[in-house]
């Protein structure tokens, strides 16, 4: 089957009306039909020949034939059967020669068995519907999984808060999670005229390096939890959400009193660097 023309709104719904398929508004499918704006955003993984990528969300394959001609060997995450029968007709002879496999089902879900089962990938890439990019990406970050090249085409709003800094209202648990594991920067912001069917919010590509000098933790599980605990109840200081989430009063206190915080403040107010020093101190309290 013939590859259709990426570029053309008209071109994809004819595709898919042909095959009897339509666009799941519950897996959040837009496909980007700017052809400058997704080699810019391929380009920022730099790939080599021979690496391997994982694609999150392939759809019909755009994003995925550039992949696969600049050498990477793809394996591509997708959830829709209509979207995995056109590409397995499309990259047939790419799936035979065993550069690009097709894994089924919901990424959330698979990305660990495949994980598990090959290893680290060297880039990790997708244009991440909305209602699961930040689950995923702080599902991997909490696993200890960290990619050392990702780019990612995210709500506009998401992207924000991955780089959101300490004081901002956008701060977020999420926040504190990808700014510990990379150094985050805007590629593109993509206006919804960019996509078809048009989304309603702008989008944002960005590109995640991996930290070289990773901040680390004498306890990072009680780290995730302990950040993640503080911005729960946003409007609470420190010492009540570290109360709750210690169990007690004294602990809390005491932890807080050595990592020389002031218990008044709220978690969006806190560094990264600050939530570290208060996990190890609470670390400390409880193993004394």
């Amino acid at each position: 089957m013939t590859i259709p023309d990426y570029n053309s709104p008209a071109a994809l719904k004819a595709l898919l009306d042909a095959n009897g398929f339509s666009m799941q508004k519950k897996f959040g499918q837009n496909f980007l039909v700017n052809a400058q704006a997704r080699e810019r955003i391929v380009s920022a993984l730099e790939i080599e020949r021979g690496m391997r990528v994982w694609e999150i969300g392939p759809g019909l394959g755009s994003m995925t034939k550039l992949l696969l001609d600049a050498g990477a060997r793809v394996t591509a995450f997708e959830i829709d059967k209509g979207f995995i029968k056109l590409l397995s007709d499309f990259f047939k002879a790419e799936i035979e020669s065993g550069a690009l496999t097709i894994a089924r089902g919901d990424a959330v879900k698979t990305w660990k068995s495949v994980y598990e089962a090959s290893g680290l990938p060297d880039r990790f890439f997708g244009n991440l519907p909305y209602s699961i990019a930040a689950s995923l990406i702080a599902d991997t970050i909490e696993r200890g999984v960290r990619f050392d090249t990702a780019v990612v085409t995210v709500q506009k709003e998401v992207a924000e808060r991955m780089t959101a800094k300490e004081g901002g209202s956008e701060r977020s648990s999420f926040s504190v999670l990808c700014q510990w594991a990379y150094d985050i920067k805007p590629i593109a912001d993509l206006a919804p005229g960019n996509f078809w069917p048009k989304p309603h919010v702008a989008s944002r590509a960005v590109v995640m390096t991996k930290k070289s000098d990773f901040p680390s933790c004498e306890n990072s599980q009680l780290f995730i939890k302990m950040q993640r605990s503080l911005f729960s109840s946003r409007r609470k200081n420190i010492r009540n959400n570290l109360t709750a989430f210690a169990g007690s009063g004294e602990k809390a206190e005491r932890a807080i009193s050595l990592s020389a915080l002031d218990p008044s403040l709220r978690a969006e107010a806190l560094s990264l660097a600050e939530l570290l020093r208060l996990s190890d101190a609470l670390n400390s309290v409880i193993l004394s």
